[in-house]
């Protein structure tokens, strides 16, 4: 097992002046992993374990936050009459089915993963803990985190960004279902839509461009946490999101140029 440095090591195109973090957050939509269906589609879950351990082999240490939108959205369910927070424990759920999945295909891929849930369920997780799922990921493991944060009321891209806090990445991934990065319109409605390369969190919302949640971009702005948003269709996405390539938006908490 490649044991990972505690310093960032430099992607393999020598001539590429970024540098690849050391350990990151990777957001995956649950959409996504149903291939725009209700379900898994095993192929695509396949192909992401296939990236997830390229980007190990090389000495990145991942951990992953599961939705579960292929399964049930709370919000969507409680527009058809249902208790908000019932409904959002059942997308929680959801969450740990993808969570479960995803670590069966990291496993058959030689990848030793944990998956760690915000709700009790030793049968077939860990309850999170910060500190070992620290230990796992020095250890060269995958940490999948499922059942959000154990709470309604709360999105997943919200728990993204404090997992990414309290486990101290570097950079969080938001994989993003459908588009390739923040546009100044929605590029699926508006042929004049713009991609932006690079932004400030305090830009994004100024400008009311819908990218995460308003707390989440909150806690990593409040932090100096770097999010780069990028597209989760392709072989190679999420390899070359963190090699450093430009790729997707990177959102800062200050304006740099890439």
């Amino acid at each position: 097992m490649t044991m990972v440095t505690e310093q960032a090591v430099r992607i393999d195109d020598p001539a590429s002046p970024h540098e690849r973090p050391r350990r990151v957050v990777l957001k995956m939509s649950g959409e996504v992993f149903g291939g725009g269906e209700v379900g898994v589609d095993p192929d695509v879950v396949q192909g992401i374990a296939r990236q997830i351990a390229t980007v190990i082999r090389r000495g990145v240490q991942v951990a992953v936050v599961m939705g579960g939108g292929n399964f049930f959205r709370g919000a969507e369910l409680q527009k058809r009459g249902m208790d908000r927070s019932r409904a959002d424990y059942m997308g929680m759920l959801g969450t740990v089915m993808n969570c479960l999945a995803l670590q069966d295909f990291l496993e058959k891929e030689g990848i030793e993963t944990r998956v760690q849930t915000a709700i009790t369920m030793a049968q077939v997780a860990e309850p999170y803990i910060p500190l070992r799922a620290i230990r796992h990921l020095e250890k060269g493991r995958v940490v999948i985190f499922g059942a959000g944060a154990g709470m309604p009321y709360f999105s997943t891209d919200t728990v993204t960004a404090q997992r990414a806090l309290e486990i101290h990445a570097d950079l969080v991934l938001m994989s993003k279902n459908g588009v390739d990065g923040v546009y100044t319109a929605d590029p699926r409605t508006d042929p004049t839509a713009r991609k932006i390369e690079t932004i400030t969190f305090a830009g994004v919302i100024q400008q009311g461009l819908r990218v995460a949640d308003q707390a989440a971009f909150s806690l990593c702005e409040e932090n100096g946490l770097p999010m780069l948003v990028f597209g989760a269709q392709g072989d190679d996405t999420i390899v070359r999101a963190v090699s450093g390539e430009k790729i997707g938006t990177l959102i800062t908490a200050e304006q740099q140029s890439r």
